[in-house]
């Protein structure tokens, strides 16, 4: 099955990366370390080799508490049967974590020194970084768990959200402006993440079993989700979007081609808050560690979609196919008694039909683009070859 349009493959040939970088964390701090790093890895290593192993890394966290923790019980006190985490998987978690965000920086460095850099290279990190996003913070919820200084699984659930929708807004900022502004939350989150593990690992879960006033240490955590992202990321980029159009920099397109992008993310956010509002066997409670995955999964492939929308500069999807039969399923569970038995086995069968969707569809993309470039993901070819 090809997914590549003979007219994006010819959008990949004359693109350009585009990116700015503000963040003063990133420029004095992560950079320099960066700079660094690159010059002690091989020249045969190629760049895409290490985003995937950066990559591995997260899902390797996310294995790993999903075994010791598939429920998010091992922090809880009214739970004694499941065992706390042990602090060397706190302290593994900080560490692969570490690799991947350092693997992660230095992929696009380690391109340009052996004069690989392609539109590949981009797509495939965009494309791995929407669905780390998924993993990543589906850790770090292992370390309030289900208590009473935490938030609920649905709370934590639009927690999610928050953090996917901050990612996809800025891919649709690129959509429309042909820029990719770099936020600055994604360095700060990353580190503060590695802490909260480290932290954990000297101190154990307890640490964060605090109030602030009435404000439990989760709740402070949700609120900073919020915070950051209603007055600083999504402002910025609606202003850089506003710029292009004001200064005839950007794609210039009209309202509704502008929003297109939206309407699936749009459709799918509705979906998954109208089925965990009203699950007819509350599931996010039965198993929220599915209903995470799930939607972590179905969203990275809606915006990998954008991201070869963008950066072929062509005509974005309307609407992801699997929206609509999400949405019959969804209103027969609600409103059909009978449905709502199979609660539980139909979110698993969508988790898996999402998760082969994404893994066909990631491997066919780059795939073609192998194809049609005349080079390989994981290896440099020999230039004189």
């Amino acid at each position: 099955m090809k997914y590549l349009t003979k007219e994006q493959l010819s959008g990949f040939e004359h693109y350009k990366y585009s990116s700015i970088d503000t963040s003063p964390l990133s420029i004095y701090v992560m950079h320099p370390f960066w700079n660094t790093v690159v010059k002690v890895c091989p020249r045969w290593v190629a760049p895409n080799l290490l985003t995937f192993v950066g990559f591995l890394f997260t899902v390797l966290n996310f294995i790993l508490f999903s075994y010791y923790d598939y429920n998010f019980y091992a922090s809880s006190s009214d739970h004694p049967e499941v065992s706390p985490l042990p602090r060397w998987l706190w302290a593994t978690a900080a560490l692969n974590l570490f690799l991947a965000y350092t693997l992660d920086g230095i992929d696009g460095k380690q391109a340009r020194r052996t004069q690989t850099s392609g539109p590949l290279g981009e797509l495939f990190d965009h494309g791995l970084d929407s669905y780390t996003t998924v993993f990543i913070v589906t850790c770090m919820y292992s370390a309030f768990g289900r208590t009473d200084h935490s938030v609920s699984p649905i709370r934590m659930y639009f927690c999610f959200w928050n953090i996917f929708l901050n990612f996809f807004i800025s891919h649709w900022e690129k959509y429309n402006t042909g820029v990719l502004f770099l936020p600055w939350g994604y360095d700060a989150s990353m580190l503060a993440t590695m802490a909260t593990f480290t932290v954990t690992a000297f101190y154990s879960h307890t640490i964060w079993n605090f109030d602030l006033g009435s404000l439990s240490c989760g709740q402070l955590f949700e609120i900073v989700f919020y915070v950051s992202a209603i007055l600083f990321n999504v402002p910025v980029a609606l202003w850089n979007v506003y710029l292009s159009y004001r200064d005839k920099t950007g794609k210039m397109r009209g309202p509704l081609e502008a929003l297109r992008p939206c309407f699936s993310v749009v459709s799918f956010l509705g979906l998954c808050s109208f089925w965990m509002v009203n699950s007819p066997n509350n599931v996010i409670e039965v198993d929220p560690r599915a209903v995470y995955f799930m939607t972590g999964t179905i969203f990275s492939n809606i915006c990998c979609r954008l991201i070869v929308s963008q950066m072929s500069n062509t005509r974005c999807e309307a609407m992801h196919w699997i929206i609509a039969p999400l949405w019959l399923m969804v209103l027969l569970l609600v409103y059909v008694p009978a449905i709502s038995a199979f609660e539980l086995p139909l979110l698993y069968a969508v988790t898996m039909l999402a998760t082969v969707t994404q893994i066909h569809y990631g491997t066919s993309v780059v795939q073609e683009m192998c194809h049609h470039f005349k080079i390989e993901c994981f290896r440099i070819k020999d230039k004189s070859a």
